[in-house]
C-alpha cells in the first residue's frame, strides 16, 4: 500500500513545489484548493510525469466545515497519512490600526484554524504509524512583525505556537512536528514587484527542505528551520 501525503492549499507556489515532490518520491497526494480548474490541472500534471495518485477535494480552508469535510474525505481514502504539511495560507498586507474590519478574523480563520482542525481530524490516525511527519508552513514572520504586516504577522505567530503546542503534545508519539519559516519566496503574493528573480527563493527550496528533515532517522527530527533569501529579507 502506498503512502500518503496531505498538502493544504496545493494548487501553486510552495503547495504545488511540495506536491510534485512528494509525487516524485512515490507518495500518493491528497490536496484542497478553492479552485477545481486549478486542482484538476495538477492531477493531469503530476499523475501524467509520476506514478503517484492525486487526490483532489475543492476547499475553502477559511471554513470550518470545508476544512473538516477535507479531512474526513482523507479519512475515506483509507491509505495511511504519513505526511501532512499544513500550508493553506494568505496574505494581506496593512496595519492593525487601519486595515478592513474583519481582516484579522480571516487570516487566523485560513492560516490558523485550517491546520488546527485538519491536525485534530488526521494526527489521531497518524499516531497509529511507526512513524509520521507534520509539517507547518509558518514565516518570518512567525518570527519577526514587519511593516505593513498587521494580522498577517498576528496569524504567523499563532501558527508557530500551534505548531511549537502540537509538537510537545506528540512528544511520546512517532510522529514528528517541524515549524517552517519561509523568508520571501517567488509566489503569486509577489506578483508585480519589480524585483529580480533570483532576489527570490524558489518554492521548490521549501519542498526540498521538507524532503530533507522528513528522510532523517527515527530518532532525529527538526523542530524548526528557517529559510531566507541569499541576501536577506525583502
Amino acid at each position: 500500500m502506498k503512502k500518503l501525503a496531505v498538502v493544504s492549499g496545493a494548487s501553486k507556489g510552495i503547495g504545488k513545489a511540495v506536491v510534485e515532490k512528494l509525487a516524485s518520491e512515490g507518495f500518493d497526494v491528497a490536496v484542497c484548493s478553492r479552485s477545481i480548474s486549478n486542482l484538476e490541472a495538477l492531477k493531469i500534471e503530476f499523475e501524467s510525469k509520476y506514478t503517484s495518485n492525486i487526490h483532489i477535494f475543492v476547499a475553502d480552508v477559511s471554513k470550518k466545515d470545508e476544512i473538516q469535510n477535507f479531512g474526513k474525505f482523507i479519512l475515506g481514502l483509507n491509505l495511511p497519512v504519513h505526511v501532512l504539511v499544513n500550508n493553506a495560507g494568505l496574505f494581506l498586507p496593512g496595519k492593525i490600526l487601519e486595515e478592513a474590519e474583519d481582516t484579522l478574523e480571516t487570516l487566523i480563520n485560513t492560516n490558523v484554524y485550517s491546520a488546527y482542525y485538519l491536525s485534530r481530524i488526521l494526527v489521531p490516525v497518524m499516531e497509529t504509524l511507526d512513524s509520521a511527519h507534520v509539517f507547518n508552513i509558518c514565516s518570518i514572520a512567525s518570527l519577526m512583525a514587519y511593516p505593513q504586516s498587521g494580522s498577517y504577522s498576528i496569524s504567523k505567530f499563532a501558527l508557530l505556537g500551534f505548531s511549537k503546542s502540537l509538537r510537545q503534545e506528540l512528544l511520546n508519539t512517532n510522529v514528528k512536528v517541524t515549524s517552517i519559516m519561509p523568508g520571501a519566496t517567488l509566489t503569486d503574493s509577489w506578483a508585480g514587484v519589480d524585483l529580480p528573480a533570483e532576489r527570490f527563493m524558489e518554492s521548490k527550496d521549501v519542498a526540498d527542505i521538507i524532503w530533507a528533515s522528513y528522510n532523517l532517522s527515527k530518532s532525529a527530527v527538526v523542530e524548526e528551520i528557517v529559510l531566507r533569501p541569499l541576501k536577506g529579507d525583502i
